[in-house]
Order: C-alpha cells, then structure tokens, then sequence
C-alpha cells in the first residue's frame, strides 16, 4: 500500500527498557520502504539506537549487537559503594558495563560531527529541567557521554556531568520527546514502546523497591506522555506503538521477538498512513470508537465525568452515562476509560460492520520489573 511524507520528517524513539529493541525493527522496516529520517531524536534505550543509526550503524549490527546482549553485559550490583556509602550510594548498578556498551554503539565525537541531526534527551538533575543535547547551542559535548546520561534511569546508574550539568534519564520528564524534534521538520513519526499501554501488576508491594520505583516511573512517564500528545499542535505526528506490552521492561529473553514486533508494527503504519503526514497536524492514525458503561460496574466515582465532560455525565440515579457514544480517537485520547477504578468504561473500535475491543484498554496479564536472562 502506498503512503506519501513530507519533505522533512523526524523520527523519535521513545524509552522502555529492553523494549525499545523493537526500534531495531522499525528501522528495518523503514529502510526496506525508503523512509529516510532528516532528525532522529530519542530517550533513553530510544536515543542509544537513535545515536547508532545517526552514526551510520547498520540496522544488522544493531540486531547483531542485541541479539548477544546479557544481563551481566550491562546490570552488575555497585557493592562497593552499596556497603561504604549506603543511603549516599548513587546507584544500584555500576557505570562502567553501560558506558562501554554506548561507548561500543554510539559515534565518537561531537554532535557537531555527526552526519545528520540527532537529538539526545536528557534531565538536568540540578535544576530540574528538559536539556535536550544536540540543539542549537547545545552540540559542543561527546555524543557518548549524552547518551550514556540519557539512559541513566536514576536510581540504577549513576547520573552523568554533560557539558557542566548533571544529567539523567530523559524518560523522567519526556520518554517520547516529540515537541522538541518537532521544530523546523513537516512530520513526526514517534515510536513508542514503554509508557502508554500498561499492563496490571499485581502483588506489586510483595516485588522489592526496584520494581515499586519502576512502576511508578512507568506511571509518570505514561501520565506525561499523553498529556503531551493531548495538547499536540506541532505538525502531523504519527504515532506507531509496536504490541510489546507484555514483555518485562529489562528481559533478555526475547530480543528477537521485540525486534520482529517492531518489525511488523512500522510495515502496517506505513501500510496505513496514506497521505496523513501531508496535511497541517494532528495525531494519527485516527479510529472511531464506541464507548459504553457497564452500570453493574459503575460505582459512580465521577472520575470520567470530571475528566471526559463532552462525553460522559452523571444520571440522576448518581451513575455515569455516555452523551457521546462514538468518536474519532487518536491513540492519545482515551485516558479516561483507563482511570475507571472498576474497568466499568469499554471501549470497541469500529471497522466497517464489526467491533473489537481496542488493545489500549484490554486487560493485560501482570507485568514484572526484574532484570531476568
């Protein structure tokens, strides 16, 4: 199927742990449609692989790369510090296995030096803000040490200096950075793989800090993700989600899997998105929904009528009800059928005659936060 782009497109690869090896797929994908990004921009494991393919690495030795990757290649316990420092320790996790596998991966030199755009998203620990490496101003420090501070989710790796600022994980304050590799492009196509659909974790309390840490990450990065897609006015943004939700955000076990995931994702997106990147914005791909309320289920919390006012509202029974029964929804719309405490909200995407319930709002098995082989 066809599909048309605008003259200038940015690619950005969001952050998910050991998820964002789908990226490797899209890329793939891309390169075998003719897809060539004029900005790549990433967070976390998603500027690690947008730093490689700025470089010129090959989409096989990505995949090569990955493909051989171990737990002990990149986790390995700061027991040092974890008995000298204790509470001041800065990390779980040692630096040393992480900057060699950036150091193994991303381009030497400057961002400067780099053949194409790339964009590094980082937070600046100290003044609590967005630095995004690789902007105007903000080019004259080593891709590396950029990228290495990008992916150092704080708590597990020790933050990074970058340019006399002290800088961690970019998925703290923006796991898809699509405002900032909007600028000065005609569309954006985001890949996300870490925040939006969350699977349940239960017994969450019986799993240790790590995970309790990471769910609440995932949390924040998913609440500030949509709110960001929600107040979209940039140019037209596609939004492609490879289906890996139910994988564990740090698993080494199915590589291949994520790959092929993405993979397949970016082919039907581009199977899909037609002539919608030509136009003057919005976020695709768009769907019409039907939405109901199972009233059994209803507790009558109010929760969806103060967040959905135009399509939900209170009966005089006290119980929710819909005033809107169909719309045409983007895949950051909808929030409020995920924040129902009793899952009483559905949701079927409509496709000619038939109905199917939509992947955003199924019930997902538990989801784990635990390194594992």
């Amino acid at each position: 199927m066809s599909f048309r782009l605008p003259p200038r497109v940015a690619l950005v690869l969001g952050g998910g742990g050991l998820k964002g090896f789908a990226h490797i797929g899209v890329l793939r994908a891309f390169r075998e449609r003719g897809v060539k990004p004029a900005v790549v921009a990433g967070s976390s494991i998603g500027a690690l692989l947008a730093a490689a393919y700025a470089g010129g690495m090959s989409v096989e030795e990505m995949e090569l790369r990955a493909t051989s990757l171990r737990k002990h290649d990149l986790f390995r316990l700061d027991h040092l510090h974890m008995v000298t420092k204790r509470m001041l320790s800065p990390s779980l996790y040692l630096a040393g296995p992480l900057e060699h596998l950036v150091d193994e991966i991303v381009p030497r030199g400057t961002f400067a030096d780099l053949p194409m755009p790339l964009l590094v998203n980082c937070v600046d620990l100290e003044r609590a803000a967005q630095t995004v490496w690789g902007l105007p101003g903000l080019q004259d420090v080593r891709v590396a040490e950029a990228v290495y501070a990008s992916c150092a989710l704080p708590g597990f790796f020790p933050p990074r200096v970058v340019g006399g600022r002290t800088c961690a994980d970019g998925g703290v304050i923006d796991n898809l950075p699509v405002v900032p590799a909007s600028y000065g492009v005609d569309g954006v196509i985001a890949v996300d793989v870490g925040s939006t659909n969350m699977a349940t974790a239960r017994r969450i309390q019986d799993k240790g800090f790590a995970a309790i840490f990471m769910r609440a990450a995932q949390t924040m990065m998913r609440t500030m993700q949509l709110g960001s897609l929600g107040r979209w006015s940039g140019p037209p943004l596609f939004l492609i989600r490879p289906e890996v939700w139910q994988f564990n955000w740090f698993s080494f076990a199915h590589t291949r899997r994520l790959i092929e995931a993405g993979y397949v994702a970016a082919h039907a997106a581009l199977d899909s998105m037609g002539d919608c990147l030509m136009g003057p914005g919005g976020v695709f791909p768009k769907r019409t929904v039907e939405v109901s309320i199972d009233r059994d289920a209803c507790i009558g919390c109010r929760t969806c009528a103060i967040m959905a006012p135009g399509m939900i509202a209170m009966d005089e029974t006290g119980k929710a009800v819909v005033t809107r029964a169909t719309a045409e929804w983007s895949r950051a719309d909808g929030d409020f059928v995920h924040q129902c405490p009793t899952k009483a909200i559905k949701v079927m995407a409509l496709e000619g005659d038939s109905r199917r319930a939509t992947m955003e709002w199924r019930t997902q098995p538990d989801e784990d936060f635990v390194a594992s082989d």
